[in-house]
């Protein structure tokens, strides 16, 4: 087995072994080559080749997404490095662990005229957790590992990106044949990392809070499946001072809480307000999809909010009073220890909600019986063709929101990159997703994507991980049909050119090219028809194309929340 002779780049690596890394993404390059030696040289490690960085920092946050557990980055000097930027922002707000380790110039040689030189100290900023810039002194030896035990620390207890960038001089390939070993700990804990136990007296307090609240709203944002223990979810249900909101990625489930947001709370009748604001918000898990649960609570003036976990809280509502950094499961199994509920009926703000939840979904299923086909009943067909027991993967900008106003099936895991919700990376974050789901798992992945999406990220096909059981599927309104539902955005000349970004590309090349199986879809009957079959197991990956008029797909979306203001009003209340 060869090994490099570089004594950082073994450094590095029994770092990554010690923080129990076991995957690692590489792009080739010629700086980095020490590092690709040893990463394929030492025991436990899974080394995939991704060319593309963009792709490959997005390939890993697929990874770290499904495992939960920090994945390496690796690539070469220059502007290799900017390309793993976009992945890095996404992984630092969805709050994804990857270690991002650059090979670079020796310090001397910076800014000296160099190629494929830049600045890489301090790169990415406040976008990653810790940046550690190495030196290649003996002297200093004990130091650097110092420091990378803090770094991959943050990484591991704070959920995030670091970056690792690594001064390497030539020879970059001179060998050996045995690791070089160091004689002091590769890791220690750091105390200082370590999230602090919340004091009795401050839990005290926020337990009479909290059951002194007669009207409290938990809203869950992105969370990983079976995040909420079954005992908790039925605390929920069976209290009647609690509703509950959850969207798409909270991979929440349960008829009495409410999943379509937008679909709810459409028409929201303003002189009602004080019946359905809470007076206490807790929010679990990332980010918000919903534009209007936003805007909503905003304009409700909401007075106390609490977030429950670990992650980094948001203060979306502007109103945000309390952290409690500690596991949701574990606060709310305390809060009903000896708790005796009161009569249902001395409460009306969660009958309320269910009220209007039960109006809406009349609405919304009158509307689906006469819409014409477009990305709304398309998107509808779609999940309600899905198989049971898959990963589901969404990307950004209207098939995460199209998805939102349909009942999410219990048995799916469901995720879209909502950290920074950019349509980079989408595919990518996919496939590195649906290589684990596949390995690890035995589950299907199925991406559901617009066409814009896809077309953005189409080196994300450029490998060789892609499984069989990946199915892609193409919501093709030949551009950007998003904006043609914001707001004032068809009045900006030229629209069709530079916000919607007209075209008449198909994937039936690209498709083939990359060795997918190509099916396409024009009319529901075509559509309902390859459905049937699509996601049955095959030797090769399939890619489902569906075309929608980008003329009417705006269009009806308006109709549908214009329908459910007119044949679903909230009805006034009884006196």
């Amino acid at each position: 087995m060869d090994y490099s002779r570089l004594i950082l780049s073994h450094l590095v690596v029994q770092h990554c072994q010690a923080a129990g890394i076991e995957s690692v993404v590489i792009s080739p390059g010629s700086r980095n080559a020490p590092l690709v030696m040893d990463f394929t040289a030492y025991q436990g490690f899974k080394c995939y080749s991704i060319v593309d960085e963009r792709s490959a920092g997005f390939f890993a946050l697929g990874i770290a997404q499904q495992t939960r557990r920090p994945v390496a980055l690796v690539c070469t000097s220059g502007s290799a490095l900017v390309n793993y930027f976009p992945a890095i922002t996404e992984a630092y707000y969805s709050q994804l662990p990857l270690v991002v380790i650059s090979a670079d110039r020796p310090e001397k040689l910076i800014d000296r005229g160099e190629g494929q030189t830049i600045n890489q100290k301090n790169i990415f900023g406040s976008h990653v957790l810790g940046s550690v810039h190495l030196s290649d002194q003996e002297p200093n030896l004990k130091y650097s590992s110092d420091q990378l035990k803090k770094v991959f620390k943050k990484a591991a207890t704070l959920s995030g990106p670091i970056h690792i960038n690594v001064p390497m001089d030539e020879p970059l390939y001179a060998k050996s044949n045995k690791p070089i070993g160091f004689d002091f700990a590769v890791l220690a804990d750091d105390q200082d990392l370590m999230p602090h136990p919340i004091e009795a007296p401050r839990l005290q307090r926020l337990y009479k809070a909290y059951h002194g609240a007669s009207n409290k709203m938990i809203l869950i944002g992105a969370m990983p499946p079976n995040s909420i223990a079954p005992a908790v979810l039925e605390n929920w249900r069976s209290d009647p001072s609690i509703i509950v909101l959850t969207e798409t990625l909270a991979n929440v489930h349960d008829p009495d809480f409410i999943s379509g947001i937008d679909q709810i709370i459409t028409d929201f009748p303003l002189d009602r307000m004080e019946e359905f604001r809470p007076d206490l918000l807790i929010s679990l898990g990332g980010m918000i999809v919903s534009k209007r649960i936003k805007k909503l609570l905003r304009s409700m003036e909401i007075q106390n909010h609490w977030h429950i976990g670990l992650e980094r809280p948001n203060d979306t509502f502007f109103a945000l009073k309390e952290h409690i950094n500690i596991e949701p499961n574990q606060f709310f199994n305390t809060t009903t220890e000896g708790v005796t509920q009161s009569n249902p009926e001395t409460y009306q703000f969660k009958n309320t909600w269910l009220s209007l939840k039960s109006i809406r979904l009349k609405g919304h299923e009158s509307f689906l019986e006469q819409a014409p086909y477009s990305d709304f009943t398309v998107h509808h067909t779609i999940l309600a063709h899905l198989p049971d027991h898959i990963n589901l993967q969404l990307a950004n900008s209207a098939s995460i929101r199209y998805a939102q106003l349909f009942e999410a099936n219990p048995t799916h895991a469901a995720y879209c990159n909502r950290g920074t919700s950019g349509i980079e990376g989408s595919m990518s974050t996919a496939i590195g997703a649906a290589v684990v789901a596949h390995e690890t798992h035995k589950r299907e992945t199925i991406f559901i994507t617009g066409d814009l999406s896809f077309f953005y990220d189409l080196n994300a096909l450029w490998q060789n991980y892609t499984p069989s059981s990946l199915r892609i599927i193409i919501v093709n309104n030949h551009g950007g049909g998003i904006f043609r539902i914001l707001p004032g955005a068809k009045q900006i000349a030229p629209f069709e050119t530079f916000l919607e970004t007209t075209h008449a590309r198909n994937a039936s090349l690209m498709a083939r090219e990359f060795g997918f199986e190509y099916f396409e879809a024009h009319n529901k009957e075509s559509l309902t028809s390859i459905l049937g079959s699509f996601f049955n197991q095959s030797s090769a990956p399939r890619i489902l194309e569906i075309f929608t008029p980008s003329t009417l797909n705006d269009q009806v979306l308006n109709e549908y929340f214009d329908y459910l203001k007119e044949n679903a009003r909230i009805a006034a209340p009884k006196h």
